[in-house]
């Protein structure tokens, strides 16, 4: 049974993206923890690094996280990030992708993100996911996995 990606409309850094206004398109989601930390910034990079493969097979990329707009704005600009970045404020597609999840570190239990990633088909179709995302390599993994579609 495939599993279809939860519906959303949500702001991003080049506007509103939803699944509906993506509809014929594939894409990549990468949910990561908090903007201007290492191993996202690590991340965005690599995926930013990546654009134009992804562009080429006509798969679209976007970052998600729970930073506010004005954030992934900042963030962007700091490090010349040009992967569109969605904010998800409230948690709500993090929650529909079951990425958000108790976490610890140190020690102390907190609720946060855990990187992730979706593939997701021009049928809107989860093709492909990972979870407990390591950066290296991880970006790459995503582009072959994105030239099977």
């Amino acid at each position: 049974m495939t599993q279809m990606a939860p519906d959303f409309t949500l702001p991003a850094t080049n506007g509103e993206v939803s699944l509906s206004g993506l509809k014929g398109t594939a894409f990549v989601l990468f949910f990561y923890p908090r903007d201007d930390t290492s191993g996202c910034t690590k991340e965005n990079e690599a995926f930013t690094a990546l654009q134009g493969d992804f562009e080429a097979l006509g798969v679209k990329l976007f970052g998600v996280s729970k930073d506010s707009i004005a954030s992934h704005e900042k963030f962007m600009k700091k490090k010349a990030l040009e992967v569109p970045l969605i904010s998800d404020e409230h948690g709500t597609l993090s929650e529909d992708f079951g990425v958000w999840k108790e976490k610890s570190m140190y020690g102390k239990k907190f609720m946060g993100i855990e990187r992730s990633t979706f593939l997701i088909g021009a049928d809107g179709a989860i093709v492909h996911e990972w979870r407990k995302v390591k950066v290296p390599g991880h970006a790459e993994a995503v582009l072959e996995a994105a030239r099977a579609l």
